[in-house]
């Protein structure tokens, strides 16, 4: 069950005294987060927004949203990251998943038994890390817990950065992700190109990312590949205000513009098929938003992320583009 900091918040209200405040987080726990507001406007009298928007990390927190409702607190809520300097008018707040990892540990501690490897996570189940890790050493497994950097904590990842395990990644035998989230467990397994697995205490199951995490691969380097045979192409700038990369976008302009490509430039908050589909004259598309865009997602055209449009900038120069989704951060 998740478990929603409300102290937190509560302090926050007390000492601030907000007319009115907002709330946003991963869509998973929007109806906690719904129970939270309820309490608010129950306990404090005042309005509190619930922002439904999908919300995919702090580089998504439609800070704008909140500035629109006039809230004066945006509580950004289940997004765990080592930073607090977001301004004062953004308070994180942390939400945990309360369910034990006792008896998958155990299980995965008779699996990999004279193994190494590296122990890693997400920002709900964070808390778990030294348990688990006691539990896998006391069964014979060695464990590394990789070093944090930037936003990231010992252990962390997010869907496009992944510092902690590229740390270890040449002195493990695999990867082992803590939690539910086929998501962040493929980033890592394409990001280190090593075996890759999710201990999921809700299913009590060991799952293999690895098959997953190289089909996407493959999807990747084959939209390069088309990308490489287009002569017209837009780039793409996001407009959420952590996904923000315009310098991004006009130095790959500047590339392909050198290597003889037309380029057009677009803008947009949602990066969607439907969306793409409504621009005429495009063979490929570049966009410099959220490199998740691009290998999760189904388009009828390449729509490539940064580290796919550098690998076709390499190939367009005839350069190797070997490992280009081997670096610790995406963007």
């Amino acid at each position: 069950m998740i478990v929603i900091d409300e102290k937190r918040i509560f302090d926050e209200i007390q000492r601030r005294k907000p007319v009115s405040v907002a709330l946003n987080g991963p869509d998973g726990i929007l109806p906690k987060i719904q129970e939270t507001a309820s309490k608010i406007m129950e306990k404090c009298g005042i309005p509190a927004y619930v922002l439904a928007d999908s919300c995919f990390g702090t580089c998504d927190m439609n800070t704008n949203g909140s500035k629109v409702l006039g809230a004066e607190i945006l509580f950004h809520i289940g997004h765990t990251i080592n930073s607090t300097s977001f301004g004062d008018s953004i308070v994180l707040v942390d939400a945990f998943d309360n369910i034990s990892f006792k008896n998958i540990a155990e299980k995965c501690a008779e699996e990999f038994k004279g193994k190494t490897v590296s122990l890693v996570t997400d920002s709900q189940h964070l808390h778990e890390i030294d348990k688990v890790k006691d539990i896998l050493e006391k069964g014979g497994v060695k464990v590394m817990v990789g070093k944090g950097k930037g936003q990231l904590n010992d252990g962390q990842v997010f869907g496009c950065e992944f510092y902690p395990v590229m740390e270890t990644k040449y002195d493990v035998d695999a990867n082992v992700f803590l939690g539910q989230s086929n998501f962040h467990a493929s980033g890592i397994a394409l990001s280190t190109n090593r075996p890759t697995y999710v201990l999921d205490p809700y299913f009590n199951e060991i799952r293999d990312i690895t098959e997953f995490a190289q089909k996407l691969q493959k999807k990747a380097i084959l939209s390069v590949y088309k990308a490489a045979e287009s002569e017209s192409f837009g780039i793409i700038v996001g407009l959420k205000e952590g996904q923000f990369s315009k310098t991004t976008a006009l130095k790959f302009k500047k590339e392909l513009e050198n290597l003889g490509k037309k380029v057009q430039l677009f803008a947009l908050t949602e990066i969607t098929d439907d969306k793409l589909r409504n621009l005429k004259g495009i063979d490929s598309f570049i966009q410099v938003a959220c490199p998740r865009i691009s290998t999760d997602n189904h388009f009828h055209k390449p729509v490539l992320s940064t580290p796919q449009a550098n690998a076709l900038i390499k190939i367009l120069k005839k350069e190797s583009i070997d490992s280009f989704l081997q670096v610790p951060h995406w963007l």
